[in-house]
């Protein structure tokens, strides 16, 4: 069922609202759009902050970016969200911000593509460093552009974050899993290093992705931890298409009931995601 434009600016004000106060971003930082149709996008104005904006602030504009309502200019950003939504006819919302721990790895040049967490594996596969463009160019969202079918979160290089959604609350949720990622894989870097999944477990989530309507090819990786050069990638695929993915042999663990923990950290994970 389509929602009126009443409720996509409700849900972009209570998400800008969460993000402010969250501390993904600062000032009048970020921006948030969703699809309103096949004509239409409805986009955060630009020089406003994310934690203070009202349903009227936010400005509706079609696909070549002409405002069509709301007396603010849009976003700076509004060609990479138009851009986005052209390629990607699945998505209905984008969120862009500055999360402290994901924009510290885009920073450092450090993607976020290990195979760590369940949840992150099954909801997001991994999210690729994007390399820089300047803020409000072509040159900025362009080198998304060869990421985006595989993937729904992104790091943008000395810059800050990116993720992509079925609605605007899954985009934001996206936007939370990938920070609380990227905190995680800082402290387990202070604590020692960041282990990667087994093998076997791995390809359990990642088969999983496609029974539960994930559809993107996102991958992940694991390398060897004596090795940390030696990586191999999972991806969707083997769970898209039939195709088998590479594995390495795995023989330990066999008294886990695999089934029982991908059905239950995709359900936790579903129901995050909204």
């Amino acid at each position: 069922m389509q929602k009126s434009l009443y409720q996509l600016k409700k849900e972009i004000v209570e998400v800008g609202r969460r993000t402010y106060e969250r501390g993904y971003v600062a000032s009048n930082d970020g921006n948030i759009s969703a699809r309103v149709d096949d004509a239409k996008v409805l986009i955060t104005p630009t020089g406003v902050s994310k934690g203070y904006m009202k349903p009227e602030d936010l400005v509706l504009v079609d696909y070549d970016g002409k405002v069509l309502s709301g007396g603010k200019r849009p976003s700076s950003e509004v060609f990479m969200h138009l851009r986005i939504y052209k390629e990607r006819p699945d998505v209905n919302s984008v969120c862009h911000a500055h999360p402290i721990h994901a924009t510290g790895h885009a920073v450092a040049g450090l993607s976020l593509e290990k195979c760590v967490l369940p949840e992150v594996i099954i909801a997001l596969g991994g999210a690729p460093l994007v390399e820089y463009g300047e803020p409000g160019t072509e040159e900025f969202f362009r080198p998304v552009l060869k990421y985006l079918k595989d993937h729904d979160a992104f790091l943008l290089q000395n810059h800050g974050a990116l993720t992509i959604g079925s609605d605007v609350l899954n985009a934001y949720h996206k936007m939370e899993t990938l920070e609380h990622f990227a905190h995680i894989s800082y402290v387990a870097k202070q604590m020692g290093g960041v282990n990667t999944l087994p093998p076997r477990d791995v390809q359990s989530l990642i088969d999983a992705r496609s029974r539960y309507g994930v559809a993107t090819n996102a991958s992940c990786e694991i390398c060897d931890q004596t090795n940390g050069e030696s990586c191999e990638i999972y991806q969707g695929a083997s769970a898209l298409s039939g195709e088998k993915a590479h594995l390495r042999p795995d023989n330990g663990g066999e008294d886990i009931d695999r089934e029982a923990l991908v059905r239950m950290v995709t359900e936790a994970v579903l129901k995050k995601l909204g």
